[in-house]
């Protein structure tokens, strides 16, 4: 079993204690926005390298890497207040005219909803998708491999068998960024 894998796994089974998460596609959603900002965030390393003069649509205080990247970064309740008081809000009303990544980044949160509840087991999901490096071509290929068979799984659980991945999520995970932000045609 590859580390991707792995991760995923542990992340499922990190989420299934929490009492907020009701099943597979609340479980599915919960990770497609989490994994959404640690992609952008990879994304924006690179992005800050070859574009000259990007400027990142998140403030500073929202970006991943500034409120999830040190393993002993904000948890408990300190961190649902941030999630639930302060990032979803901002991202949800993001200006989608600074730039095609706003507007991307608010279609992502508009109708996107935090459902874990727990603060120390949120932030063991977020170590373990830390662990993950978006910008390296085996653990995305991996990655999208991945997501399909969670979506299969999901099919065939036999609860409500359906889940759509909003738009940009699935751009995100299905390589969509691989083009420059400025390149991106109508986002």
């Amino acid at each position: 079993m590859s580390t991707i894998t792995t991760n995923i796994k542990g992340i499922r089974d990190i989420m299934r204690k929490d009492t907020g998460v009701d099943g597979d596609a609340q479980r599915i959603s919960q990770m497609v926005w989490m994994l959404f900002m640690k992609i952008f965030a990879d994304k924006e390393e690179e992005w800050e390298i070859t574009i000259e003069d990007y400027q990142s649509p998140i403030p500073d205080q929202f970006k991943w890497q500034n409120w999830a990247a040190n393993e002993e970064g904000l948890t408990g309740d300190a961190l649902m207040d941030f999630i639930n008081n302060e990032l979803f809000p901002a991202l949800k009303e993001l200006d989608f005219s600074i730039s095609p990544q706003a507007k991307i980044i608010r279609s992502v949160f508009e109708d996107t909803y935090n459902y874990m509840k727990n603060g120390t087991l949120f932030r063991q999901v977020i170590n373990q998708i830390n662990k993950i490096d978006f910008n390296s071509s085996k653990d995305r290929h991996l990655f999208n491999d991945l997501y399909e068979t969670i979506l299969k799984e999901l099919q065939s659980a036999g609860s409500s068998g359906e889940y759509y991945t909003p738009p940009p999520g699935g751009d995100t995970v299905y390589g969509g960024y691989d083009q420059s932000p400025t390149q991106r045609n109508g986002a």
